[in-house]
């Protein structure tokens, strides 16, 4: 009877069933163990958690490993173009409101161009425009935290889920 269970179970979770809740319990575990991760590098790095834009990223990839934003050059290259266009977009304008509102719509055309789309990653120049963010947010924490995420659910994806993860890396 127990090897019953166990088996149901680890086949739910392995194609990430999103209608057993035992799926969806380890997707949350999995998700709090990397914001709880990310937590930690923001006191190191003293940040604020509300300035490292990787909360819905996490459910994203998580919960939608199989989705084209879930992917590793989505994940990591529509964070970082999407800061350079808020970077380049506040060295232009600075820390207008209108400013913030142009380079989330720039940023949603350049990562349609440069095939990185990743909707989470819209809300980087938000917060580099409106908080007035140093080119240094570039690297840590949008690179370092996309590389680290990236990290993160492939370890996940490859030893909880035990499926393949990504299913293509650019």
């Amino acid at each position: 009877m127990i090897r019953g269970w166990r088996r149901t179970a680890i086949k739910a979770i392995s194609r990430n069933d999103h209608r057993n809740a035992l799926a969806g319990a380890v997707a949350g575990l999995g998700g709090a163990i990397a914001i709880g991760i990310m937590e930690m590098f923001s006191v190191v790095a003293d940040y604020p958690l509300a300035v490292i834009p990787f909360a819905t990223s996490i459910v994203l990839v998580i919960g939608s490993p199989n989705a084209e934003p879930a992917q590793p050059r989505a994940l990591i290259g529509g964070h970082v173009v999407s800061a350079l266009v808020g970077l380049a977009v506040l060295k232009l304008t600075g820390p207008q409101a209108w400013a913030a509102a142009a380079a989330v719509g720039l940023s949603i055309l350049a990562m349609y161009v440069t095939g990185t789309f990743h909707p989470p990653a819209g809300i980087n120049p938000l917060l580099v425009v409106s908080g007035n963010l140093p080119w240094t947010f570039l690297l840590a924490p949008v690179l370092a935290g996309a590389l680290l995420l990236t990290a993160f659910c492939c370890f996940w994806h490859r030893t909880v889920r035990r499926q393949s993860w990504p299913h293509r890396w650019l």
